[in-house]
């Protein structure tokens, strides 16, 4: 699906509300409150209209429909009834794999629109919900999104896509590990001085501490997530990408409505 103007300038904006909502942090004083709990609400209230609007501009921009939207639902609801199947176990998330293979067939804005509503479905069913799951929710919304810019979506097929989709899942299931530290690592408190957050140090001592508390705290479910992003991309990757593709065919979504005269059939 293509990405029109509209659509990269409403993911451009909850993009940047995004980098701000989880890098402030680091750019605040030691006297700044720094829990989330308090500015997550104004984030998920932000983020709401803006999921929307990044919707009515990709449809406005592709001409999109009703099935579009179905569609979109009834993945959500796959991915949503995924996470529960691993998470809390060694990191392994199946919703992962089925997130890079729907955004790379969806495209990037309806790729970040549908990681978002997942992790919002998978949180209500979960009872995941908290200060943390607006932020849950850019991050998938990221990690979905980047699949559906990868190069060669009309021309790449075959084991070259399921490779280059395998490599970009590894590297992506470490990034959202990465970010998600990000904002639940500024107001953990009782670390060790190696790698806590220390309000007002320089943000280049902040950040190497904040890679050491990647590598002590997480290192080892982001690998048991790629891992089993890569082995399912690799194993059943094709299958679910044909599945996926016919069934957006099927729907028909860029196609021009034609009428004929059934006398002369012009």
């Amino acid at each position: 699906m293509r990405l029109g103007p509209r659509a990269v300038c409403a993911l451009a904006l909850i993009s940047a509300i995004g980098v701000v909502a989880f890098g402030w942090p680091l750019l605040a004083d030691s006297a700044s409150g720094l829990a989330h709990s308090q500015d997550a609400p104004w984030l998920f209230a932000a983020l709401l209209p803006l999921l929307v609007g990044v919707v009515v501009a990709t449809i406005a921009d592709s001409g999109l429909d009703a099935k579009a939207v179905a569609m979109l639902g009834v993945l959500a609801a796959v991915g949503a009834a995924l996470r529960p199947l691993g998470a809390g176990t060694a990191g392994l998330e199946p919703m992962f794999f089925l997130m890079v293979l729907s955004g790379r067939v969806l495209g990037p804005g309806f790729g970040f629109v549908l990681g978002s509503v997942t992790m919002f479905a998978s949180a209500l069913l979960t009872g995941g919900v908290g200060p943390w799951m607006p932020f849950q929710m850019l991050a998938m919304g990221w990690f979905t999104m980047g699949a559906g810019l990868l190069p060669g979506p009309g021309r790449l097929r075959g084991r070259g896509e399921l490779l280059m989709l395998a490599l970009y899942g590894a590297f992506a299931a470490f990034a959202y590990g990465t970010v998600m530290n990000l904002q639940g690592w500024t107001y953990i408190g009782g670390l060790s001085s190696g790698v806590s957050f220390h309000p007002g140090d320089p943000v280049h001592d902040n950040l190497a501490r904040f890679l050491a508390y990647c590598a002590a705290t997480s290192l080892g479910w982001d690998l048991g997530r790629a891992a089993l992003t890569v082995v399912l991309t690799l194993t059943i990757g094709a299958t679910v990408l044909k599945a996926l593709r016919r069934a957006t065919r099927r729907a028909a979504f860029e196609a021009e409505a034609r009428f004929e005269d059934p006398a002369t059939g012009a």
